[in-house]
């Protein structure tokens, strides 16, 4: 079972990771995702380029943070996975449904807590 849920998390992680970086860079710091802004000497650009690279920055922005917060939730799983508590609810721990961790492997609570 969670041998086929490790592997597609791990697929998951890569693919968010990999849309992470392109959208912009980790701070070690902070262990947080940030847009990443285009380089540019201000002096050389016209209001109207500065413009379109604050907008490109606030959408890259906007896309970083659910992406920064599933590979959070693919993080968890792969976690619960190594320590033997993937699958349960975290609410009620009792098992989650397997039509429920198929839909979504992250999945931290079963059917009944969906919303806890």
């Amino acid at each position: 079972m969670t041998m086929n849920y490790a592997s597609m998390l791990e697929a998951e992680k890569k693919t968010l990771t990999g849309e992470l970086i392109r959208l912009g860079r980790h701070d070690l710091k902070t262990n947080t995702w940030e847009a990443a802004a285009e380089t540019a000497d201000p002096s050389e650009l016209d209001p109207n380029t500065i413009a379109d690279r604050f907008e490109d920055f606030e959408e890259k922005t906007a896309i970083i943070v659910p992406l920064e917060a599933r590979l959070t939730q693919v993080e968890s799983a792969l976690a619960a996975i190594a320590n033997g508590t993937f699958g349960i609810c975290r609410v009620c721990s009792t098992k989650i449904e397997e039509a429920r961790l198929s839909a979504n492997p992250a999945a931290e609570t079963c059917m009944e807590h969906l919303e806890a």
